[in-house]
């Protein structure tokens, strides 16, 4: 069955549109499981495609990942009309889970570093208007520090919650007034 998707101008074209629209930069595993979106995609041609819109600054690489530059977000805006509207609906449905994800990594964060006593743990959460906490902590050990980092990141709600609970409840359980 043919696809939408018929050379590497095509493809060159879906991966600026899927890049201008990620939320952070992603690793090439996951720009490679986002463009297999239609059966016209080859995964050989999209390789190049990716390698070729790096060397002509469309794109950068940081490490292993990959974010627009503002030149792929201009050839992108100049072509993205020519994309199917199959093929930009698809990659929309797939970018938004994707994108949610990547905002709350990006709006929760944790970090270690090593003090003379110890290591600071330093938490921080993020809502869309602003900082909505931020503490830092003393460990005795590294892995006591990525302990509590590790299990911030991985219910900071309940960190948040609970830590606000209990600065604005009395000893009774009634709220301070």
């Amino acid at each position: 069955m043919a696809g939408f998707i018929h050379d590497k101008l095509d493809i060159k074209l879906l991966v600026l549109y899927i890049m201008d629209r990620v939320a952070a930069p992603i690793d090439f595993a996951t720009l490679t499981d986002l463009a297999m979106c239609d059966n016209g995609v080859d995964y050989f041609q999209f390789a190049e495609a990716v390698a070729e819109l790096k060397d002509s600054r469309h794109l950068e690489q940081s490490g292993e990942y990959y974010s627009v530059t503002e030149r792929g977000r201009r050839t992108c805006a100049a072509g993205e009309s020519s994309l199917s509207p199959v093929i930009r609906s698809r990659c929309d449905r797939r970018l938004t889970p994707l994108n949610q994800v990547l905002k709350r990594k990006a709006q929760v964060r944790a970090a270690v570093t090593e003090q003379p006593m110890g290591f600071d743990v330093c938490l921080s959460m993020d809502d869309d208007m602003g900082s909505l906490f931020s503490l830092t902590l003393l460990a005795p050990t590294r892995e006591d520090a990525q302990r509590v980092a590790d299990g911030f990141l991985d219910h900071p709600d309940r960190v948040y919650n609970a830590l606000l609970g209990l600065l604005i409840t009395n000893d009774d359980g009634r709220e301070h007034h």
